[in-house]
């Protein structure tokens, strides 16, 4: 009798643990946002000017894809390292990098998908990164795309940036674009 007992309950064990592995819900717990610093959400407003430079013997764009016709840019992929700076002139004080790329997705109009991260590397800000994704309809005039997370002290950032062209090379492709950022974050 006692055997037959512990079977019974070996296999009543065994159901609940198969049971309970199954429905997944031990994946994720909540736990304390002061553990990992998070206090209370900062707005952080900066403008950086971004210089894609597609000419010369060192650019900081190139084109990895070209566009599938000469009649538009759609389908054209570029990697960018694009410098940051504080003022427009190319040569003003670097604050970082812009790294990524953009994609031209238009077909009928002048649109590109930005994928890029803004690098810091002086002040305070060294080391941390903002991400930004999304549409940007380069002829507007003001484009507003999302910051979708970020690093060291933009951790769990959010936010949107308004780029603004400033100046456009129509024959090289050059531009300085100002690039006023809206960042919450811890």
């Amino acid at each position: 009798m006692a055997k037959l007992i512990l079977i019974i309950v070996s296999h009543i064990l065994l159901f609940v643990a198969l049971v309970s592995a199954g429905n997944g819900e031990n994946f994720a717990k909540t736990i304390d946002k002061k553990l990992h610093g998070l206090r209370k959400e900062k707005l952080t407003h900066f403008r950086v000017y971004w210089h894609d430079i597609l000419s010369g013997s060192n650019p900081s764009a190139v084109v990895i894809n070209p566009p599938i016709s000469n009649s538009s840019f759609f389908g054209s992929v570029t990697m960018i390292d694009n410098r940051l700076t504080t003022e427009v002139a190319v040569n003003s004080t670097p604050v970082g990098q812009a790294q990524g790329i953009y994609a031209a997705t238009g077909q009928r109009d002048a649109s590109l998908l930005m994928v890029m991260n803004f690098a810091f590397k002086t002040g305070k800000y060294n080391g941390s990164t903002i991400s930004i994704l999304g549409r940007n309809a380069v002829l507007t005039k003001v484009r507003e795309m999302p910051v979708i997370g970020g690093s060291g002290l933009f951790r769990f950032a959010r936010g949107y940036v308004e780029a603004r062209t400033m100046w456009f090379d129509q024959k090289s492709g050059d531009a300085t674009v100002e690039y006023s950022c809206y960042v919450l974050h811890y």
